[in-house]
């Protein structure tokens, strides 16, 4: 892996290799009074624009469909378009996939760093070679005038308090990472008369902790967002302010404003027909399943309208057959089950059956199908859910910890009926 090939960290290759980010993580822990994040809009460039949100498995398909075609993309990252480590589920397991899938692309993620610390350790093994944290204040009271809420955990915290918390999580990040390694960006918004006066206090702190690189991000004015009215800092005070924070940490000059779906080379525009195909692939069940092609390489469901993981076994007079077609899940067969009566042979009938299934996702099922089953190599997996969502998850080698059958238990007591489910 040749890290020299990050357009954003180079500036020398900024014109040769390019970059996709995968906007894979929608939510936000913070409320920026810049920030007024709009979709689906060909003419904004800027941090929290996409043409759409795509799932981790969706994230694959589409990245594979673009690199085929794009042989310079050197770089994969996740930008939003709200915060990666407010969405950490959707994120580690987007980079998780992409390591697999293309174990020679450069990884990078771009944080307002509030919530990073907890994963850090994570996206080192996955081998993110790079991070970028948005820094805007070293100075709490300053920080209050940039932010409307903080949100830690589900409480969403006074701006003066969440700035507080906000700046303590950055440093205690940057620190680890910088100890543990990590090439880290710093990346600044300069605010007319929020924090201008400020950025190069903020490029001091950052270049006395060992940050690698610090970009002084012109504000860029968002409609229906707080700042709305405020209006661009003129290059000339940009250029001020970047030859006062280059006293003490190198400076990034070349920063384009990527949004969150950015595609290609630094200076290219946004790409219509790309944004189409991410919209296509943010409205499918496409999936691009990992370790080659398997000795079974399809899913059996128990289902009662066929939408729904939600039928037992026992009860199944078919079975529905899911796997991979035309790079989506697809329905591909229906199989009726043996007859009840039979005993164990019933089973054994129904694991000939679906030899070629790896796994069946039923709402229950009893110990002896389970048993048989289990022997016959096949896994079964009592669950609840979406069944696209599910056989996605099976084909991909997730962890199927969210589909998992919930179970009540009873309170050993006489029951009121309340309609607490209790029983």
């Amino acid at each position: 892996m040749d890290l020299n090939n990050h357009p954003c960290f180079n500036e020398g290759v900024c014109g040769t290799y390019g970059r996709i980010h995968l906007p894979v993580a929608p939510l936000c822990n913070i409320q920026c009074n810049f920030c007024n994040r709009k979709y689906d809009c060909v003419n904004e460039s800027r941090p929290g624009v996409t043409s759409g949100v795509l799932s981790p498995y969706q994230a694959i398909g589409y990245l594979e469909s673009i690199l085929s075609e794009r042989s310079n993309i050197s770089v994969v990252g996740i930008a939003g378009p709200g915060d990666p480590f407010a969405n950490p589920d959707e994120t580690l397991k987007t980079l998780d996939l992409v390591r697999k899938g293309f174990p020679d692309v450069i990884l990078c993620v771009a944080t307002n760093g509030l919530n990073l610390l907890p994963y850090a350790d994570r996206i080192i093994d996955l081998r993110v070679s790079h991070i970028s944290i948005t820094v805007n204040a070293v100075d709490p009271d300053i920080g209050a005038d940039i932010y409307a809420w903080i949100r830690n955990g589900k409480r969403a915290m006074p701006a003066r308090e969440g700035a507080g918390m906000l700046l303590e999580n950055q440093l205690k990040a940057i620190s680890y990472l910088k100890a543990r390694g990590m090439i880290v960006k710093i990346n600044s918004v300069v605010i007319p008369g929020i924090n201008d006066f400020h950025v190069p206090d903020v490029a001091k702190r950052m270049g006395e902790m060992g940050v690698d690189l610090f970009n002084c991000m012109p504000y860029c004015p968002s409609p229906g967002s707080r700042f709305a009215h405020l209006g661009e800092p003129s290059p000339f005070t940009v250029g001020r302010i970047r030859e006062q924070a280059a006293r003490h940490v190198k400076q990034m000059r070349h920063c384009t404003h990527c949004r969150a779906d950015a595609v290609g080379l630094l200076n290219e525009a946004p790409d219509q027909g790309v944004m189409e195909r991410l919209r296509s692939y943010a409205s499918s069940s496409k999936v691009k399943p990992l370790g080659g092609a398997p000795e079974r390489p399809y899913v059996a469901v128990a289902s009662l309208e066929g939408a729904l993981i939600n039928q037992h076994l026992g009860e199944a007079s078919r079975l529905l057959i899911y796997g991979i077609k035309d790079g989506g899940v697809s329905l591909l067969d229906i199989r009726e089950t043996p007859e009840p009566g039979s005993g164990d042979e019933r089973w054994e009938e129904l694991s000939r059956i679906i030899k070629d299934c790896r796994a069946v996702l039923v709402g229950g099922a009893g110990a002896k199908p389970k048993n048989i089953l289990s022997k016959n190599g096949l896994e079964i997996h009592e669950m609840e859910g979406i069944i696209e969502d599910a056989v996605c998850a099976v084909l991909a080698g997730d962890a199927l910890n969210g589909f998992v059958k919930r179970r009540m238990t009873g309170c050993n007591g006489e029951c009121s009926g309340n309609g607490m489910g209790c029983g």
